[in-house]
């Protein structure tokens, strides 16, 4: 099913088709910028006019003329402006129409798209040495409300956790772990005690291993034992990422995020197809043989002094690197998930190695030409003194840590505006409130800009915050609870004020916006835009009484309400925000 702007674009770039003769002519629908300008604007005829050398006006009064002939219900009247814009106005009972079909069938607010495709969204990808810190924060919310849009179009979304759990500081951890345990028992009861703290775990060891020679060797034997799979090191890794993961488990469930253990393809998985990855690239002839390594050098990667880079598939000890993990990664999206777009949300440092990596794929065969290999980059979380976030000592702040800060900020907040309420129902709102306004304030920023952690800016009630939206959700609900009959049946009958127009077209364009965060998976698009919905209500909701207007309007404001608040809670929904019916 067609968005607004989708069935205006195909539309009118028919009649752009027809009036000048070329095919697929695109009509470059957008929303109009001003009120006067109607609801879109359609201004690809300049860009048509200059291709046939011919009058933009004249060509625009042909597709006017087309469209006109055609009577589409969805269409009160076109109009010619400047030198050849086309300002589209919609009928008010198309609108309602439309709007009321979504009150009785809320699944219909945001359609499902026309070429459902499959769609690997790799995110979050901790490393399981250590627990989840403030950094991990951005690729896992981005990443998660990707996968919730794609999905909610109808997408087949298959979410990938590629975890790090495989390398030399396993054999650390390993070593570490067999030497505090006092033996090499694997199934001690003690071992959840000895990992209740990953971060202070893996300091330890890192500790011994830098400090000791001895320790630094047997660790390194503990890496090659355990490569080899010999049985007693595999079950003491695989009881370290156990635990690991329990601890990432509860950072997603605390986040609201969709991750599970079925999600997980660690490093580890892809480890038995690693020479293939070799053979594969020998066979392409693609490998050189450099101080000992295997790499390869692509004529279009080179660095500042001209000299090429290197890919490097094997090192010269014959240890596989990340790129030849993420080779096997993109044959298996590509060839056993059969996907058709692969999305990576990762830091924008990584942004050389993906390029890299994405490039070989493609050169070796490991790829093919149907699968799109988007690398979603972001920014970095800042303190305000412009520095990556972190503790006042420099240390790395724990992601459970900050959440845990969130809720007791939020907490306070709520008790100050709510005395009256119980303790737990304080608490309950201040939990919901806490994580959202921790993911919001993240999601709102450009995903590849940094930004500045701000407590008082996220937690705030005025401003583009996720406490605004969920008054905002609430003080619609309140308003919904104190109807004195119930309706038989939600239906927009009027929309004759401004403000009542101006928000039921803003419902129903969340479909677009949608299909902008799902083609350049920019979340903050979405957060923008309930933003100025919510801002939207609140001048309706001033200009234009519901409760004590007469019984049509009210039934009709009533019903706009409902349809503005199943808008907002579906949009929060998708950025994975829980919705609070009292605040």
């Amino acid at each position: 099913m067609q968005n607004l702007k989708q069935h205006l674009g195909a539309l009118l770039g028919s009649c752009l088709s027809k009036a000048a003769g070329i095919a697929n002519s695109n009509a470059n629908v957008i929303t109009a910028s001003k009120p006067e300008f109607g609801d879109y604007q359609a201004n690809g005829v300049m860009a048509i006019a200059k291709q046939l050398q011919t009058n933009p006006r004249e060509l625009a009064q042909k597709v006017v003329e087309l469209i006109d002939s055609v009577n589409d219900k969805l269409i009160e009247r076109v109009e010619i402006a400047g030198p050849g814009f086309i300002n589209i106005h919609l009928r008010n009972d198309a609108l309602m129409a439309k709007a009321s079909m979504v009150l009785q069938q809320p699944n219909t607010l945001i359609p499902q798209s026309e070429q459902a495709v499959c769609i690997v969204v790799d995110y979050s990808s901790p490393n399981l040495a250590k627990e989840m810190h403030v950094g991990h924060l951005r690729g896992t919310i981005i990443g998660d409300c990707l996968a919730r849009v794609l999905e909610k179009q109808g997408h087949e979304v298959i979410r990938q956790n590629h975890v790090g759990d495989w390398g030399t500081q396993f054999g650390m951890l390993i070593a570490y772990l067999k030497e505090v345990m006092k033996a090499p028992d694997p199934g001690s009861d003690d071992l959840p005690t000895r990992l209740a703290d990953l971060e202070v775990f893996y300091r330890a060891a890192r500790k011994r291993f830098d400090s000791d020679s001895e320790f630094a060797e047997t660790s390194r034997l503990s890496v090659v034992k355990l490569q080899g799979g010999e049985p007693e090191y595999l079950q003491i890794w695989q009881r370290f990422i156990d635990e690991s993961l329990r601890h990432c488990q509860l950072v997603y469930d605390r986040l609201n995020v969709t991750l599970s253990n079925k999600d997980l393809k660690a490093e580890s998985f892809y480890n038995d197809g690693l020479s293939g990855i070799v053979t594969a690239l020998e066979e392409k002839n693609l490998l050189t043989l450099s101080a000992g390594a295997l790499c390869v050098f692509l004529p279009e990667f080179t660095g500042k002094d001209g000299d090429p880079l290197a890919v490097i598939i094997r090192k010269s000890d014959g240890a596989y690197l990340y790129a030849t993990t993420d080779l096997a990664a993109v044959r298996y999206r590509c060839f056993d998930l059969n996907a058709d777009r692969s999305l990576y949300v990762v830091d924008a440092r990584q942004s050389l190695h993906f390029q890299q990596v994405f490039a070989v794929a493609r050169v070796a065969g490991l790829a093919s030409d149907n699968i799109s290999l988007e690398h979603v980059t972001y920014g970095t979380m800042m303190g305000k003194d412009g520095k990556p976030f972190q503790t006042r000592s420099g240390d790395t702040i724990k992601l459970i840590e900050l959440l845990n800060e969130a809720c007791r900020r939020a907490f306070e907040l709520v008790s100050d505006k709510n005395p009256d309420l119980d303790e737990a129902a304080r608490q309950a709102i201040a939990d919901t409130v806490g994580i959202a306004a921790v993911k919001y304030a993240d999601l709102s920023k450009n995903r590849t800009s940094d930004y500045i952690f701000d407590w008082s800016a996220m937690l705030s009630f005025e401003g583009n915050t996720a406490p605004y939206l969920l008054y905002a959700y609430a003080r619609i609900k309140s308003i919904l609870s104190k109807q004195e009959t119930a309706l038989e049946q939600y239906s927009i009958t009027s929309i004759d004020a401004r403000e009542e127009r101006d928000l039921l077209l803003k419902n129903l364009q969340l479909p677009e916006v949608i299909e902008m965060v799902a083609t350049d998976c920019y979340p903050n698009l979405l957060c923008n835009y309930l933003y100025e919905l919510a801002g939207k209500f609140m001048r309706f909701y001033e200009a234009c009484p519901i409760l004590k207007a007469e019984l049509e309007s009210r039934n009709s404001r009533l019903s706009l309400a409902a349809l503005t608040a199943e808008t907002l809670q579906q949009g929060l929904d998708l950025l994975g925000i829980e919705t609070l019916e009292k605040m």
